[in-house]
């Protein structure tokens, strides 16, 4: 799948492009509220050309380390038989934690595009600022807020059912 095959999607322009990729991680986040899983995707882009995707599994997986990020990097990685994605972009609609941001500098991510901020894990700014840090020997883009509304949404949807349902459970 690449960008230029859909003629909806204005490739010239920044902003339909960064949607365009954030509406596929959305997709992919009904994914893993459909498993029963936070509901987070994530897509791996280079050169406009979907490289790798992901969704939050660690419930399913068994692993604490099955984020939407690591995932699309671990499928990325494999896709591209090097461990390495310079030049890869990555859409992801929440806000990536500490664990997901060191991923994506060992990557060598070139930019991380995020929907909704994670004002009690957030390692994007929100709580750290771990990607832009000139203390490490890679630093990230950063583009936040891209559709934020819509990558929110899922996600207190997601918890407000979870809240109703103990609530129904505990009597």
């Amino acid at each position: 799948m690449k960008l230029g095959d859909f003629p909806n999607v204005n490739d010239t322009k920044q902003n339909s492009r960064d949607e365009y990729w954030m509406q596929h991680a959305l997709e992919l986040a009904q994914q893993a509220e459909e498993e029963g899983e936070v509901p987070v995707g994530a897509v791996l882009v280079l050169d406009d050309e979907l490289i790798g995707e992901g969704w939050n599994r660690p419930i399913v997986s068994h692993d604490p380390s099955s984020h939407a990020e690591i995932n699309a990097i671990r499928a990325a990685s494999l896709n591209l038989s090097n461990y390495r994605l310079p030049g890869a972009e990555l859409y992801v609609t929440l806000e990536p934690c500490v664990m997901c941001a060191g991923a994506i500098i060992h990557a060598r991510i070139e930019r991380l595009v995020f929907g909704a901020h994670d004002a009690k894990a957030g390692a994007a700014g929100s709580v750290f600022d771990v990607l832009p840090t000139d203390k490490l020997n890679h630093r990230v883009q950063v583009s936040a807020g891209v559709m934020e509304a819509s990558c929110a949404e899922i996600l207190q949807t997601f918890f407000k059912q979870r809240r109703q349902m103990s609530k129904q459970a505990n009597g």
